[in-house]
């Protein structure tokens, strides 16, 4: 099936100087203090109105707090003249609970960051969200059902939101029409046995509103998540959905069905020894300011290298706790414990092969 946007894949072949600045700095921290995430994660607000069954990050605590207006846009522009180049507004709660995310999403073009948003889309504001289609790369509504009766299930909602979610994507999606506007607005359905049969139904309603993409993807038990009702997915049973998803693709929508990513999550095993992607490539800053390494490991301090509210984003990137963190990461921490399919897993399979050579790779 198309993906145009790699999602089933990675892009950072597409960043070749930021790579082989890592490369060539070998174990040199001086020089490797100095290389930037492309791309950080950011949680404006910790709560949510949703108690999804699969939240990886139930344990957070879904606190109401959000990141001070001031302190996350200083820490923004200082991102991006250090040569951060996206962020995602996502994390461990609903983005669109920050009063004000269209106006941070505005400043991020305004300083060279392209952004996007991974929403429920169910907390809304019209005029809000005009702004930040008119900014981001990308809005992806998680939307986890075909039918209202299971959608209310799954996210553990009232039914009434579904038809919420619904009425704002095809607001969103007019509004950009009319402004002949290019944010890419899709739509990704975590796959469960609860809602596997409803996959065609989705894509029937999300490619009749309009959208661009609908992603189908697989459940990753997170370490230290509550729950664990799905730890044992057998997603070998669900690959023929991809089958049944065909017909819907087309120039205008596509599936992306991330068969790849379930037959990994199959196998539950790692082709490489050692995370080399932490703490380069991503980053990830929570609702209370902490700046992480690694979303595997919110929570954990050694993953942790400091605080906006405390320090620059500069600062804190170059500073001893993340010397701290790469050491740990490269001596001894032990990837057999971490979560399969976490975000940078195709990433540190690129990154595994350039730091292992083959036979015959001179013979281009």
């Amino acid at each position: 099936m198309s993906d145009k946007f790699a999602i089933d894949s990675h892009k950072m072949s597409l960043h070749p100087v930021r790579v082989a600045r890592w490369l060539e700095a070998d174990d040199n921290w001086e020089r490797l203090k100095k290389i930037y995430p492309v791309y950080v994660e950011v949680s404006p607000y910790g709560g949510c109105n949703h108690r999804c069954t699969f939240c990886a990050l139930d344990y957070m605590g879904y606190e109401n707090i959000g990141i001070d207006f001031e302190v996350l846009k200083n820490s923004l522009s200082d991102m991006a003249a250090h040569g951060v180049k996206s962020v995602m507004f996502a994390g461990e709660g609903e983005p669109l609970l920050f009063k004000d995310l269209d106006l941070i999403v505005e400043h991020c073009s305004q300083v060279g960051i392209d952004t996007s948003i991974t929403t429920n889309f169910v907390p809304l504001n019209k005029k809000n969200i005009e702004r930040c289609i008119e900014n981001c790369s990308w809005i992806k509504v998680s939307l986890n059902a075909g039918t209202a009766q299971s959608y209310a299930a799954i996210h553990q909602t009232k039914e009434l939101d579904f038809e919420r979610v619904m009425n704002n994507l095809a607001y969103a999606l007019e509004y950009r029409r009319q402004n002949k506007l290019t944010c890419t607005l899709g739509v990704q359905m975590l796959l469960l046995p609860e809602n596997r049969d409803e996959a065609v139904i989705l894509a029937q309603k999300v490619k009749e509103l309009g959208a661009d993409y609908l992603v189908i993807k697989p459940y990753s038990q997170h370490n230290f998540s509550e729950t664990d009702r799905y730890k044992d997915i057998d997603y070998s049973q669900m690959l023929d959905v991809e089958e049944e998803l065909k017909s819907f693709n087309d120039e205008n929508f596509h599936i992306v069905f991330r068969a790849n990513t379930m037959k990994k999550y199959v196998k539950k095993e790692h082709s490489y020894s050692t995370c080399h992607a932490t703490p380069f490539f991503w980053g990830y800053i929570a609702a209370d300011g902490k700046v992480f390494g690694c979303s595997a490991y919110l929570g954990d301090e050694r993953f942790c290298y400091g605080n906006i509210y405390d320090n620059s984003f500069s600062e804190i990137w170059e500073s001893d706790k993340r010397r701290e963190s790469y050491n740990f990461v490269q001596k001894e921490l032990d990837i057999k414990n971490c979560r399969v399919n976490c975000r940078m897993d195709e990433v540190n399979r690129y990154l595994d092969r350039l730091k292992n050579p083959e036979a015959h790779d001179n013979f281009i």
